[in-house]
């Protein structure tokens, strides 16, 4: 079997080690011959690759294993780019969460005014990645999992439409995994059917392999319970903050429940509820709940690794629920036909929708990448408000292309999370300050 050249473009990420893990999980089934890291932080990736680098030593002496911050040493003969990289890092992601607070909005990372923001950060660092990646190694694929995903995969869409980038989010997985609890099967047992943009849609069929739907079932649950359950089978999505999220998800269910929602729903269902939940203590946001914990047990790790000289008996946890990474990498080396949700672009998949919206739907993904599988028409409700949103990851994306302060403005006034023009305004002047040099100058 071919053995692969994979970078981790956002080496010094939190989330690293526990795909390096994975990967190390999964070589019988995607073997490695390089594992690279690269990171424009040289100080806070050093801590992760010292760490990695003994245990790599310990487990798989055979693998060849470079961290590094020149892009030419990272990007030479790779076959995979796996992206999750935060421009602006934790500090900027706190002023994501705290600053839209100031104006009686709600702060999130990813929605919102805090996902706007992130958003016109991350097309810069993404774009500069994407052009490494086809300079030094042209057949190379970007398997992109960087928040915040919409704006995104827009941005790629606009500014690179020929790259060979795949944009996938891990929250469908991760939602499919307590469904899977919640009807005793296995994850890998189900196959759904799914339409929306990232972080923003429904599940319309939930079937096993033998055509069993468990679509009734899960929604009598979820209208009780939300998607709370009794083992936690997703390790990333524990915190307190989190189960309040999986809590929720019954009362957005209550507004559409024909179909299944995704959880990220209620900030643009109830922002007034988030708002007055984040408003109780609103120095302690989510930023800090990930510093303080994931943040601070996962470098504490690396050190103690680095301190001993080895791996042994401390290690790094494994992120199962990242193994839709190798899955995705599969798919495209070994043409498997892989079905996946993904996020491309819309080409009829959803017949009611416009073609150029980069929607999240099924995909079957072979060795030229995705290909959607259809949804049909949706229904009004849920078509309008994606409608909306998807206009707002479009002017965002105009605005930082034309560098144009209106179209921001206009992009924060259609939020479903913004309350009005005056407000988006005094939020976007407020956020053009806090973020600096990390956007481009709005006119």
């Amino acid at each position: 079997m071919k053995k692969f050249s994979v970078v981790i473009a956002g080496g010094g990420s939190t989330f690293t080690p526990g795909i390096v893990m994975m990967l190390l999980d999964n070589l019988d089934r995607f073997p490695l011959r390089t594992l690279k890291l690269y990171d424009n932080d040289k100080d806070r990736q050093k801590i992760l690759g010292d760490a990695l680098e003994i245990l790599l030593k310990e487990q798989a002496p055979e693998i060849e294993f470079i961290y590094t911050t020149d892009p030419k040493t990272a990007f030479t003969d790779v076959d995979f780019c796996m992206a999750h990289i935060r421009v602006g890092k934790y500090a900027m992601r706190e002023k994501d969460e705290k600053v839209p607070l100031r104006h009686g909005v709600f702060g999130q990372e990813t929605c919102g005014p805090g996902g706007i923001a992130y958003g016109m950060r991350s097309i810069t660092g993404m774009l500069e990645i994407i052009d490494y990646m086809e300079q030094y190694s042209p057949n190379c694929w970007m398997l992109n999992y960087s928040n915040p995903a919409a704006i995104v995969a827009e941005a790629c869409r606009v500014l690179r439409p020929n790259s060979k980038v795949l944009n996938i989010c891990d929250m469908p997985v991760g939602t499919l995994r307590r469904m899977s609890q919640i009807v005793g099967k296995k994850p890998e047992e189900l196959e759904v059917r799914y339409f929306g943009l990232n972080h923003f849609g429904w599940w319309t069929s939930v079937k096993d392999k033998e055509g069993h739907e468990y679509l009734d079932q899960i929604r009598d649950y979820v209208s009780e319970h939300g998607y709370l359950t009794q083992i936690e089978v997703d390790t990333q999505h524990t915190d307190p903050s989190w189960q309040e999220t999986h809590k929720k998800a019954k009362d957005i269910l209550a507004v559409t429940p024909e179909y299944l929602p995704n959880t990220y729903l209620k900030y643009y269902l109830y922002p007034d509820y988030v708002f007055e939940h984040m408003k109780e203590h609103p120095e302690y946001t989510r930023a800090n709940e990930v510093m303080q914990g994931r943040e601070k047990h996962v470098f504490d790790h690396a050190r103690k690794i680095i301190e001993n000289g080895s791996a042994e008996g401390i290690g790094f946890d494994i992120d199962s629920h990242a193994t839709f990474i190798v899955d995705l990498a599969r798919a495209i080396a070994f043409n498997t036909h892989e079905r996946m949700v993904m996020i491309v672009e819309n080409n009829g998949a959803i017949a009611n929708f416009p073609d150029n919206a980069m929607v999240e739907v099924p995909c079957i993904v072979g060795v030229d990448g995705p290909e959607p599988l259809t949804q049909g028409n949706i229904p009004a409700f849920q078509h309008a408000l994606m409608f909306q949103q998807v206009t707002v990851e479009k002017l965002v994306v105009e605005a930082y292309v034309e560098k144009s302060y209106q179209k921001m403005w206009q992009a924060l006034t259609l939020s479903k999370t913004v309350p009005s023009a005056q407000v988006a305004k005094e939020l976007l002047d407020d956020l053009i300050e806090e973020n600096g040099d990390f956007w481009p100058e709005l006119h």
